[in-house]
């Protein structure tokens, strides 16, 4: 009984984790778009070869986003 008590006081006030996909065409901003939201700031980037990955939180929630290139050869 104090489990459920402890969950719904956890998913109330916890933290809450969250994944994000980012897949697009190249050269589409998608290595951009993360860096701006882990950074604050816009960032000079290259081709991604394989993927990205960062994790960003905002308020209570903690994101981890995979950023995956958009080239034919990952």
């Amino acid at each position: 009984m104090g489990n459920i008590f402890g969950n719904l006081l956890k998913s109330l006030i916890g933290k809450k984790e969250m994944r994000i996909l980012m897949v697009g065409l190249d050269a589409a901003g998608k290595t951009t778009i993360l860096y701006k939201l882990k950074l604050g700031e816009i960032v000079t980037t290259i081709p991604t070869i394989g993927f990205n990955v960062e994790t960003v939180e905002y308020k209570n929630i903690c994101f981890t986003v995979w950023d995956v290139g958009g080239q034919d050869k990952i």
